[in-house]
């Protein structure tokens, strides 16, 4: 049975841009009350008024940092008390760290995974007894195709992504036969800010990564209000998975078809592609 999203409540978090902005913008049109969550106060002041100027759907921005912990546990209050339920929680917000594992510096690693993974477990703490309280709910996660293979030169990225697609599905079981929903989403090469805002490694050639992340943003081809809209279905149709651009279709199902060999095929693209992400950064290396 599909969600009704007329009238549900909506905390989007990474909804400053990108996906969760278009994400936003679609949810509004369908009804969708919202709380837009980001550390940008500036895009989601612009978010707002685009919305505004399109929809009548009621709307508070939350600033946070989704890297501390006591900002996550105070946003259930905030949102309740502003809307007095939650029916969706979209756990959106993402950074990258541009560089090989041992370049990594002390606390690299660290700061990628407080945001694209802890982020979604302390979330899904301070709201699923909420979320549980609504006839019905949905909970989606971004993953990535990096969260489906491995892919040199974006190691904590894809530990990242791995790790919340894991917790997704085991929880997912856990809350079988309760109101609450999972959807793990897997985007492609969306069009994004992520790879422009990316850290770069310590020990990475800050000039050489530079030079890789321009490359690899041509290799981002699926306009983010396009995703949004395989987003949107997925919620609403409460799909377990979404797949999003031709890219992450086939590695899926090369990830299938060669559950061991696929990783040499991964490796090999990568090497022999000069314009590659992770050939820049090889090149970069001492």
């Amino acid at each position: 049975m599909k969600l009704n999203l007329d009238g549900a409540v909506a905390v989007i978090t990474g909804a400053a841009s990108g996906m969760g902005a278009e994400l936003a913008v679609r949810m509004a049109a369908k009804g969708s009350r919202l709380a837009l969550v980001d550390r940008d106060a500036a895009g989601l002041d612009g978010v707002s008024r685009r919305i505004a100027a399109l929809h009548r759907a009621p709307l508070t921005t939350h600033v946070a940092d989704l890297a501390d912990r006591a900002a996550i546990a105070a946003l259930p209050d905030a949102v309740l008390a502003a809307h007095g339920k939650v029916t969706v929680l979209v756990s959106n917000a993402g950074v990258a760290l541009a560089g090989p594992f041992d370049d990594y510096g002390p606390d690299d690693f660290e700061w990628l995974m407080d945001i694209n993974f802890w982020a979604g477990i302390r979330l899904t703490t301070a709201f699923l007894p909420h979320l549980k309280r609504a006839p019905a709910a949905q909970i989606a996660y971004t993953s990535s195709v990096f969260g489906i293979v491995g892919v040199p030169g974006n190691v904590a990225y894809c530990a990242s992504k791995f790790a919340i697609r894991g917790f997704a599905e085991a929880v997912r079981q856990e809350l079988a036969g309760t109101s609450v929903g999972i959807t793990v989403i897997h985007p492609g090469g969306v069009n994004t800010a992520i790879a422009r805002s990316a850290r770069v490694a310590r020990g990475t050639d800050a000039a050489a990564a530079a030079e890789g992340l321009v490359q690899f943003e041509k290799l981002l081809r699926t306009p983010a209000d396009k995703a949004a809209a395989a987003i949107l279905d997925g919620i609403e149709r409460r799909r377990n998975r979404v797949l999003i651009g031709a890219d992450a279709r086939v590695l899926d199902w090369i990830q299938r078809l060669l559950p061991v060999g696929h990783a040499k095929l991964v490796a090999r693209q990568a090497s022999f592609m000069p314009s590659s992400l992770a050939a820049q950064l090889t090149r970069a290396r001492p």
